[in-house]
């Protein structure tokens, strides 16, 4: 029967929530825990020359680093390993393996630098390591691919080979063939692993299929604490302890998993929770880069629909390593959807010239606040009342500018309820689909945006420039009350709430202003209520 071992990540992969920064008692804490529970192999944390030491985190320059962090911690029967990500920690800050606490290093192995990752594992295993190579996003190797780079890893003869699942993509068929595939041609006395992900909630289950796998060699399963990881996270330690003792007759302690959990990991969890979620099925379904579907959604103004449809379209060779410039790029290309608005900015034009001002609602709390303020100028100038992507509560807007799917999406069934008589009339960029009919005036998107800027579609100064090419010569502006960092402070509906960097709130409140400013040489623009957007 082939030997089946448990290796813990937490200290390492789990240190991508919290920057490494366990803090030194909690360090100890999950280490001699680890260890306590029987489990194989603990992975202590990074080894990074990027990084200064610091006895806190679980990511050090060098060996000598790792040493003073587990210095006098009781090591059991536990194999001690640190990682190394290929080209982030020189071969001379490695002390020999017989000078080190630590027992073996696991390094990662990118497809395009495979080959030079390779030869420094050849260095490390001189200095007396067990190595274990570890080749990323196995996902993106085809059958001949794999079979040449386990040949390569023959040569090397590492301590194991691993199965990498980066995005959490294998299913059971998959990784059984993968698995098969090296089994078939590793050298029988290295051992394979699997570092899974747990995007499509597979992480456990996939453990289970390989621990099952009829094959004699001996097999290595990475788990965390809780599951604590990158992303989605890993598959949870203490599962796979629990399904040990009670499958193959195990003695891992699974209490200590929980003990770790409750002392080290829950206080983590409540502040930066990992597991799964939509941007991470959205990452693992498109092979990308966990940050692509980020970007996207913290924009709030696509679907998860039209979201993975730009995820859809990124190339390989852009696909796993996060390229701001290139996603947005792609966001501004899929938003585009030219049309010719001629007819459309006719007739809008026309429409407005029966009025002697626009006045704008915008979505910020002083739309409620200075509610009494925005009333008495309505009733002083009667101008023609537009809201921004929103519908206002205690107002009866004349017409609606939508710019952003996601918004329209929340009001889409409150218009198609107002169809009739008192229909709203909507202003839509092109970007946008009609969920039933159409919109009253469609404009071009592309007309509207500015592409220099890193927030290219921002409603306000699409508007604005909107009404700058109708002919409107003055416009009043409330409830646009610039940006802060924080949370419940943007909107008046907390509906619409997300959280701003304080310098995505400063660029942003400067780049509007700077339109207005501009705008200014050709249009009236009073505000209202106050703004951080008015410089006068």
């Amino acid at each position: 029967m082939k030997k089946i071992e448990l290796l813990d990540c937490t200290l390492r992969d789990g240190g991508f929530i919290n920057e490494w920064r366990f803090g030194r008692g909690d360090i100890a804490n999950l280490f001699e825990r680890s260890v306590s529970a029987g489990i194989d192999y603990v992975e202590a944390g990074f080894l990074d020359e990027r990084e200064e030491y610091d006895p806190d985190r679980s990511i050090t320059p060098d060996t000598a680093g790792m040493d003073n962090i587990l210095k006098g911690l009781d090591h059991g029967s536990s194999k001690i390993f640190a990682m190394i990500d290929y080209g982030t920690c020189d071969i001379s800050r490695i002390a020999n393996a017989a000078d080190s606490v630590l027992d073996g290093i696991r390094v990662m192995i990118k497809k395009k630098t495979r080959h030079e990752a390779i030869a420094f594992c050849k260095e490390l295993k001189k200095k007396g390591y067990l190595v274990g190579a570890q080749p990323v996003s196995v996902t993106g190797y085809d059958d001949e691919e794999m079979k040449e780079l386990v040949d390569e890893i023959n040569d090397l003869a590492p301590y194991a080979m691993y199965i990498v699942d980066t995005y959490g993509l294998l299913d059971r068929r998959h990784l059984l063939h993968i698995f098969n595939l090296i089994d078939e041609r590793l050298d029988p006395e290295i051992k394979i692993g699997y570092h899974a992900h747990n995007n499509f909630q597979l992480a456990f289950s996939n453990s289970v299929a390989l621990m099952e796998a009829e094959s004699e060699r001996g097999v290595i399963i990475d788990g965390s604490a809780y599951g604590m990881g990158k992303s989605a996270g890993n598959c949870p330690l203490e599962l796979l302890t629990a399904y040990m003792n009670e499958n193959t007759g195990s003695g891992y302690q699974t209490s200590q998993i929980l003990e770790m959990i409750d002392t080290g990991i829950m206080k983590i969890y409540e502040k930066a929770p990992w597991g799964y979620q939509m941007q991470y099925f959205l990452c693992a379904s498109n092979d990308c880069h966990p940050k692509y579907p980020q970007y996207l959604l913290r924009k709030k103004t696509l679907s998860v629909k039209q979201i993975d449809d730009i995820l859809s379209r990124i190339s390989p060779e852009e696909s796993l390593a996060f390229n701001k410039a290139y996603i947005e790029k792609l966001y501004v290309e899929y938003q585009k959807n030219e049309i010719n608005d001629e007819e459309d900015l006719k007739r809008l034009k026309e429409h407005l010239q029966g009025f002697d001002n626009v006045l704008v609602l915008g979505p910020a709390p002083s739309v409620r606040g200075r509610e009494r303020d925005i009333k008495v100028y309505i009733k002083d100038f009667d101008p023609l009342l537009v809201s921004i992507n929103f519908i206002p509560e205690g107002y009866e807007p004349d017409m609606l500018f939508l710019s952003n799917t996601k918004r329209y999406m929340q009001l889409s069934s409150r218009l198609i309820a107002s169809q009739g008589v008192n229909k709203l009339p909507v202003i839509a960029t092109s970007n946008i689909t009609a969920a039933k009919g159409s919109f009253d005036y469609v404009l071009d998107y592309s007309g509207l945006i500015d592409e220099s800027f890193e927030i290219p579609d921002n409603s306000l100064p699409m508007f604005l420039r909107l009404l700058h090419k109708t002919g409107v010569k003055k416009v009043a502006l409330a409830g646009f009350d610039g940006y802060v960092p924080e949370r419940g402070k943007n909107y008046s509906d907390p509906g619409m709430e997300y959280e701003f960097a304080s310098d995505y709130a400063i660029r942003l409140n400067d780049y509007t202003g700077d339109i207005i400013e501009e705008l200014r040489k050709d249009m009236e623009i009073v505000f209202i209520t106050p703004s951080k957007y008015d410089r006068r």
